[in-house]
């Protein structure tokens, strides 16, 4: 029959995003009004959801939060191995 086996969690980079976020001193509702001026369009809830690794985030987020918190790509997998 079937074998249980263990699934690995994916790893994410909602840690990394965060510590960014707060490097910049800003609140995740500063985040998302700064993501829709880039017509990135995110709820507070979708984003503190990507933050503690509950839902991937999207390539136009991610370069939308490039943009806002000033970081280069490689950023977002420092630590991640």
């Amino acid at each position: 029959m079937f074998e249980s086996q263990k699934v690995r969690q994916d790893l994410y980079i909602g840690d990394n995003i965060r510590q960014f976020r707060k490097k910049a001193k800003l609140t995740q509702e500063q985040i998302i009004a700064q993501m829709q001026l880039l017509d990135c369009h995110m709820t507070r809830s979708m984003y503190a959801k990507i933050e503690t690794g509950a839902a991937n985030i999207r390539i136009s987020e991610m370069v939308a939060l490039k943009r806002i918190l000033k970081i280069n790509f490689e950023n977002f997998f420092e630590g991640i191995e």
